[in-house]
Protein backbone atom coordinates (compact mmCIF):
# COMPACT_ATOMS: atom_id res chain seq x y z
CA UNK A 1 0.00 0.00 0.00
CA UNK A 2 1.20 3.50 -0.77
CA UNK A 3 -0.74 5.15 1.76
CA UNK A 4 2.98 6.16 3.64
CA UNK A 5 4.29 7.67 0.70
CA UNK A 6 0.96 9.47 -0.58
CA UNK A 7 0.00 10.99 3.23
CA UNK A 8 3.72 12.49 3.39
CA UNK A 9 2.73 14.80 0.43
CA UNK A 10 -0.72 15.22 0.91
CA UNK A 11 -0.01 16.48 4.62
CA UNK A 12 2.73 18.28 3.65
CA UNK A 13 1.08 20.78 1.20
CA UNK A 14 -1.58 20.93 4.15
CA UNK A 15 0.96 22.53 6.41
CA UNK A 16 1.97 25.05 3.79
CA UNK A 17 -1.37 25.71 2.75
CA UNK A 18 -2.76 26.59 6.17
CA UNK A 19 -0.10 29.32 6.38
CA UNK A 20 -2.48 32.70 6.09
CA UNK A 21 -1.33 36.31 5.92
CA UNK A 22 -1.26 38.36 8.88
CA UNK A 23 -5.10 39.44 8.99
CA UNK A 24 -8.19 39.28 10.49
CA UNK A 25 -10.30 36.02 9.95
CA UNK A 26 -13.95 35.42 10.99
CA UNK A 27 -14.64 34.63 14.49
CA UNK A 28 -14.01 32.24 16.45
CA UNK A 29 -10.98 32.26 14.11
CA UNK A 30 -8.12 34.21 15.73
CA UNK A 31 -5.78 36.48 14.32
CA UNK A 32 -4.01 34.72 11.33
CA UNK A 33 -0.48 34.24 11.25
CA UNK A 34 -0.50 35.45 14.88
CA UNK A 35 1.72 33.38 17.52
CA UNK A 36 -1.61 31.74 19.36
CA UNK A 37 -1.92 29.35 16.27
CA UNK A 38 -1.88 26.27 17.16
CA UNK A 39 -0.60 25.07 13.83
CA UNK A 40 2.47 27.04 14.36
CA UNK A 41 3.79 25.12 17.37
CA UNK A 42 3.84 21.66 15.30
CA UNK A 43 4.17 22.39 11.36
CA UNK A 44 7.38 22.06 11.18
CA UNK A 45 7.61 19.05 13.10
CA UNK A 46 4.83 16.95 11.10
CA UNK A 47 6.65 18.41 7.87
CA UNK A 48 9.47 17.18 8.53
CA UNK A 49 8.32 13.93 10.14
CA UNK A 50 6.07 13.10 7.09
CA UNK A 51 7.73 14.58 4.40
CA UNK A 52 11.68 13.86 5.69
CA UNK A 53 10.96 10.80 7.21
CA UNK A 54 12.32 12.61 10.66
CA UNK A 55 10.25 10.14 13.18
CA UNK A 56 12.32 12.16 16.17
CA UNK A 57 10.66 15.26 14.57
CA UNK A 58 7.00 13.44 13.77
CA UNK A 59 7.03 11.68 17.55
CA UNK A 60 7.74 15.37 18.86
CA UNK A 61 4.95 17.19 17.28
CA UNK A 62 2.38 14.14 18.20
CA UNK A 63 3.92 14.65 22.11
CA UNK A 64 2.82 18.42 21.82
CA UNK A 65 -0.48 17.21 20.38
CA UNK A 66 -1.04 15.42 23.28
CA UNK A 67 0.03 17.70 26.13
CA UNK A 68 -2.25 20.41 24.29
CA UNK A 69 -4.95 17.64 24.77
CA UNK A 70 -3.92 16.35 28.08
CA UNK A 71 -4.63 20.04 28.88
CA UNK A 72 -8.26 20.49 26.61
CA UNK A 73 -9.52 17.10 25.62
CA UNK A 74 -12.00 19.39 23.16
CA UNK A 75 -9.03 21.54 21.91
CA UNK A 76 -9.73 20.63 18.16
CA UNK A 77 -6.70 22.01 16.14
CA UNK A 78 -4.62 19.68 18.54
CA UNK A 79 -6.89 16.79 17.89
CA UNK A 80 -6.74 17.69 14.02
CA UNK A 81 -2.94 17.47 13.83
CA UNK A 82 -3.01 14.44 16.22
CA UNK A 83 -5.73 12.37 13.89
CA UNK A 84 -3.36 13.43 10.70
CA UNK A 85 -0.60 12.22 12.13
CA UNK A 86 -2.33 8.78 13.02
CA UNK A 87 -3.25 9.08 9.78
CA UNK A 88 0.03 8.60 8.40
CA UNK A 89 1.52 6.27 11.03
CA UNK A 90 -1.46 4.20 9.73
CA UNK A 91 0.61 4.14 6.07
CA UNK A 92 3.51 3.20 7.73
CA UNK A 93 1.51 0.01 9.66
CA UNK A 94 0.30 -1.01 6.36
CA UNK A 95 3.70 -0.94 4.57
CA UNK A 96 5.33 -3.40 7.63
CA UNK A 97 2.58 -5.57 7.25
CA UNK A 98 0.58 -5.29 10.13
CA UNK A 99 -2.60 -4.95 8.77
CA UNK A 100 -4.71 -4.74 11.87
CA UNK A 101 -2.84 -1.90 13.41
CA UNK A 102 -3.26 0.17 10.04
CA UNK A 103 -6.81 -0.71 10.47
CA UNK A 104 -6.64 0.41 13.97
CA UNK A 105 -4.69 3.92 13.71
CA UNK A 106 -7.16 4.18 10.62
CA UNK A 107 -9.74 4.66 12.19
CA UNK A 108 -8.85 6.66 14.90
CA UNK A 109 -7.38 8.83 12.65
CA UNK A 110 -10.45 9.66 10.39
CA UNK A 111 -12.54 9.68 14.14
CA UNK A 112 -10.14 12.54 15.59
CA UNK A 113 -10.01 14.52 12.54
CA UNK A 114 -14.03 13.89 12.28
CA UNK A 115 -14.37 15.19 15.86
CA UNK A 116 -12.01 18.02 15.38
CA UNK A 117 -13.81 19.51 12.71
CA UNK A 118 -17.40 18.94 14.34
CA UNK A 119 -16.25 20.62 17.66
CA UNK A 120 -14.51 23.63 15.79
CA UNK A 121 -16.54 23.55 12.12
CA UNK A 122 -15.21 27.01 11.44
CA UNK A 123 -11.87 26.81 12.18
CA UNK A 124 -9.20 27.00 8.90
CA UNK A 125 -6.62 24.78 11.29
CA UNK A 126 -8.79 21.88 11.37
CA UNK A 127 -10.73 22.58 7.96
CA UNK A 128 -8.10 22.76 5.60
CA UNK A 129 -5.72 19.63 6.81
CA UNK A 130 -8.95 17.27 7.00
CA UNK A 131 -10.23 18.81 3.20
CA UNK A 132 -6.55 18.43 2.19
CA UNK A 133 -6.33 14.58 3.42
CA UNK A 134 -9.68 13.31 2.46
CA UNK A 135 -9.68 14.65 -1.32
CA UNK A 136 -6.09 13.22 -1.84
CA UNK A 137 -6.94 9.44 -0.23
CA UNK A 138 -10.22 9.21 -1.70
CA UNK A 139 -9.18 8.26 -5.16
CA UNK A 140 -7.43 5.32 -4.00
CA UNK A 141 -9.81 3.99 -1.92
CA UNK A 142 -11.05 0.76 -3.42
CA UNK A 143 -14.65 1.35 -1.67
CA UNK A 144 -16.70 3.25 -3.90
CA UNK A 145 -19.15 4.54 -1.16
CA UNK A 146 -16.56 5.40 0.90
CA UNK A 147 -14.78 7.27 -1.60
CA UNK A 148 -17.40 9.13 -2.60
CA UNK A 149 -18.11 10.02 1.35
CA UNK A 150 -14.24 11.03 1.36
CA UNK A 151 -14.58 13.56 -1.44
CA UNK A 152 -17.79 14.95 -0.13
CA UNK A 153 -16.18 15.84 2.73
CA UNK A 154 -13.42 17.34 1.10
CA UNK A 155 -15.09 19.33 -0.94
CA UNK A 156 -17.40 20.55 1.81
CA UNK A 157 -13.70 21.33 4.21
CA UNK A 158 -12.90 23.80 1.08
CA UNK A 159 -15.67 25.29 -0.12
CA UNK A 160 -16.11 26.18 3.65
CA UNK A 161 -12.70 27.68 3.75
CA UNK A 162 -13.32 29.22 0.60
CA UNK A 163 -16.19 31.26 2.15
CA UNK A 164 -14.43 31.78 5.37
CA UNK A 165 -11.78 33.32 3.04
CA UNK A 166 -14.04 35.25 1.03
CA UNK A 167 -13.06 38.99 2.66
CA UNK A 168 -9.20 38.63 1.84
CA UNK A 169 -8.64 35.81 -0.52
CA UNK A 170 -7.01 37.82 -2.87
CA UNK A 171 -4.24 38.87 -0.17
CA UNK A 172 -3.60 35.01 0.50
CA UNK A 173 -0.78 33.23 -0.67
CA UNK A 174 -0.01 31.80 -4.11
CA UNK A 175 0.27 28.19 -2.74
CA UNK A 176 -2.60 28.38 -0.73
CA UNK A 177 -5.17 29.77 -3.31
CA UNK A 178 -3.80 27.56 -5.66
CA UNK A 179 -4.16 24.72 -3.78
CA UNK A 180 -7.66 25.08 -2.33
CA UNK A 181 -8.84 26.16 -6.08
CA UNK A 182 -7.43 23.23 -7.44
CA UNK A 183 -8.62 20.89 -4.84
CA UNK A 184 -11.82 22.26 -5.57
CA UNK A 185 -11.53 22.03 -9.06
CA UNK A 186 -10.63 18.64 -8.93
CA UNK A 187 -12.69 17.53 -6.29
CA UNK A 188 -15.83 18.41 -7.92
CA UNK A 189 -14.25 16.43 -11.22
CA UNK A 190 -14.53 13.22 -9.40
CA UNK A 191 -17.80 13.45 -8.04
CA UNK A 192 -18.98 14.21 -11.45
CA UNK A 193 -19.69 17.96 -11.81
CA UNK A 194 -17.82 18.83 -14.67
CA UNK A 195 -19.51 22.62 -14.59
CA UNK A 196 -17.92 23.27 -11.45
CA UNK A 197 -14.52 21.76 -11.86
CA UNK A 198 -14.75 23.52 -15.35
CA UNK A 199 -15.02 27.41 -13.35
CA UNK A 200 -12.72 26.52 -10.61
CA UNK A 201 -10.47 26.10 -13.09
CA UNK A 202 -11.01 28.75 -14.97
CA UNK A 203 -11.28 30.97 -11.72
CA UNK A 204 -7.33 29.58 -11.43
CA UNK A 205 -6.21 30.72 -14.73
CA UNK A 206 -8.07 34.22 -14.22
CA UNK A 207 -6.73 35.06 -10.56
CA UNK A 208 -3.67 33.13 -10.93
CA UNK A 209 -2.15 34.00 -14.21
CA UNK A 210 1.83 33.39 -14.65
CA UNK A 211 1.59 30.80 -11.55
CA UNK A 212 2.34 26.85 -12.27
CA UNK A 213 -1.48 26.48 -11.06
CA UNK A 214 -2.54 28.63 -13.82
CA UNK A 215 -0.66 26.64 -16.17
CA UNK A 216 -2.06 23.35 -14.91
CA UNK A 217 -5.59 24.78 -15.11
CA UNK A 218 -5.56 25.60 -18.50
CA UNK A 219 -3.69 22.33 -19.67
CA UNK A 220 -6.99 20.89 -17.71
CA UNK A 221 -9.50 23.29 -19.75
CA UNK A 222 -7.93 21.86 -23.13
CA UNK A 223 -8.02 18.60 -22.50
CA UNK A 224 -11.35 16.73 -24.04
CA UNK A 225 -10.05 13.33 -23.84
CA UNK A 226 -12.05 11.73 -20.78
CA UNK A 227 -9.45 9.03 -19.82
CA UNK A 228 -6.63 11.46 -20.22
CA UNK A 229 -8.83 13.40 -17.58
CA UNK A 230 -9.17 11.02 -14.93
CA UNK A 231 -5.23 10.48 -15.35
CA UNK A 232 -4.89 13.75 -14.41
CA UNK A 233 -7.18 13.66 -11.71
CA UNK A 234 -5.41 10.87 -10.22
CA UNK A 235 -2.41 13.29 -9.70
CA UNK A 236 -1.96 14.44 -6.01
CA UNK A 237 -2.69 18.33 -6.63
CA UNK A 238 0.11 19.34 -4.71
CA UNK A 239 2.56 21.63 -7.38
CA UNK A 240 5.69 22.11 -4.90
CA UNK A 241 5.92 23.54 -1.18
CA UNK A 242 7.32 26.61 -2.21
CA UNK A 243 5.78 28.36 0.78
CA UNK A 244 4.15 31.70 -1.49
Amino acid sequence: MKMQYLLSGVFACALLASRQPALAAPAPEPVIGSVDRFDDSVRDDFFDGMLHGDQTALARGMKTCDEALARNPRYAPAMAWHGNGLLFLSGSSFQAGDIAKGIDLWQRGLAEVNKAVALDPESLQVLIPRGATFLSIAKYSPNPAERHELLQTGVGDYEKVLGLQKAYFSKVGIHARGELLFGLANGWYQLGDREKSRAYLQRIVLELPGSAYATRAADWLQTTDPAALRKKSRAVSCIGCHGD
